[in-house]
């Protein structure tokens, strides 16, 4: 079986956190989109740490809790010091009559609803619940959760939120349980760079879990908050790296691109990359999943599994053999910028 190679996070963290350069997102075990059985999601929790993966990352919100308790069960086998853990703030769940049950994109949930808090007591209060759920001590990785404007409906509402989050102590808690040794580092878990960056010129941060917005079709992180990650020694967590699918299925009739059908561009844009990948033999899902860890900040990239053959799957990429002709060719191409750092050709990521 493979050990996948491990990268530290460094930050302001006290010590390291090596991740391996594979990890284990788990919101589709909070029944995002259509239901997992327990089955199915205790397999696909098992074989991510039967193949080697030892990070592991859930929120609140994935299935409003869901998620974290079904975590619970399979910790309880792992061993909690066998594992890196991450959660996530900024949701608090309340229980609630049927009719006012909030279940985002989760379905089949438990009788909840959430409220947006990130104050001082919503921070303790959601960690506190968290703990619970996963039935551990702490969390290695508290994440903000979804204070950006894709999540929030607005910039407005993004710019709210991060107010709220200084303004009202949710950021001093975070650093109280930092510093009392309850977490390791802090971070947050968005779906853009842009608030990233905001967050990283109003405080002290480790690294954020960015859901796409660095794959083969987006890079304009690389114009300054890459840059600036690299500059504070501030380490990426990747998650989506299919671009919620279409860099994993390729332009095919109903292929998602960020949660949505993929609009016509996109779709052409897909096609060429394909084009390359056919001339190089190369699966578009294996080159999707290489090129964000080609860049030094990305430490851990986090595909979706909801059983155990899809983490087999997932786990053979990171070693599908790529020659470097083929991302010279993306470049010269123009679907891949000059500025990109690349896979080394002889990389190997699991031993």
């Amino acid at each position: 079986m493979p050990k996948f190679a491990t990268r530290a996070v460094n930050g302001h963290t006290r010590d390291p956190l090596n991740l391996t350069v594979m990890g284990f997102g788990g919101a589709p075990l909070g029944n995002l989109y259509r239901k997992v059985s327990d089955e199915d999601a205790q397999a696909a929790l098992q074989a991510a740490f039967d193949q080697g993966i030892r990070y592991f990352d859930t929120a609140p919100q994935y299935g409003l809790g869901r998620s974290e308790e079904r975590f619970a069960e399979a910790i309880t086998r792992f061993g909690r010091d066998n594992i890196i853990l991450s959660t996530k703030i900024g949701r608090l769940l309340v229980d609630c009559e049927p009719e006012d049950v909030t279940p985002e994109a989760f379905v089949d949930v438990p009788q909840k609803r959430i409220v947006f808090d990130y104050s001082y007591d919503g921070v303790m209060r959601s960690y506190e619940a968290s703990r619970s759920r996963l039935k551990t001590a702490n969390a290695d990785i508290l994440f903000i959760h979804d204070v950006c404007a894709f999540s929030q409906g607005s910039q407005e509402m993004s710019d709210q939120r991060v107010r709220e989050l200084f303004d009202l102590g949710g950021y001093r808690a975070l650093s109280e349980l930092k510093d009392a040794g309850d977490v390791q580092a802090i971070g947050a878990g968005v779906n853009e760079w842009q608030v990233c960056e905001k967050l990283l010129g109003l405080a002290d941060f480790d690294c954020f879990l960015l859901a796409g917005r660095y794959t083969l079709l987006e890079q304009d992180a690389l114009e300054s908050f890459l840059p600036l990650c690299e500059k504070r020694d501030v380490g990426i967590m990747l998650g989506g790296p299919y671009n919620s699918g279409i860099l994993a299925t390729g332009a095919v009739e109903g292929a998602k691109y960020n949660y949505a059908d993929a609009p016509a561009g996109i779709l052409d844009r897909v096609r060429r990359i394909e084009a390359v990948c056919k001339a190089h033999d190369v699966p578009l899902i294996a080159a999707a999943l290489q090129f964000v860890l080609g860049h030094p900040c990305v430490k851990t990239v986090i595909p979706g599994a909801v059983n155990a053959s899809e983490v087999t799957a997932n786990v053979a990429l990171p070693n599908t053999p790529i020659p470097a002709a083929f991302w010279s060719d993306l470049q010269s191409s123009g679907l891949v910028r000059k500025d990109a750092p690349l896979p080394k050709e002889t990389s190997c990521y699991a031993t």
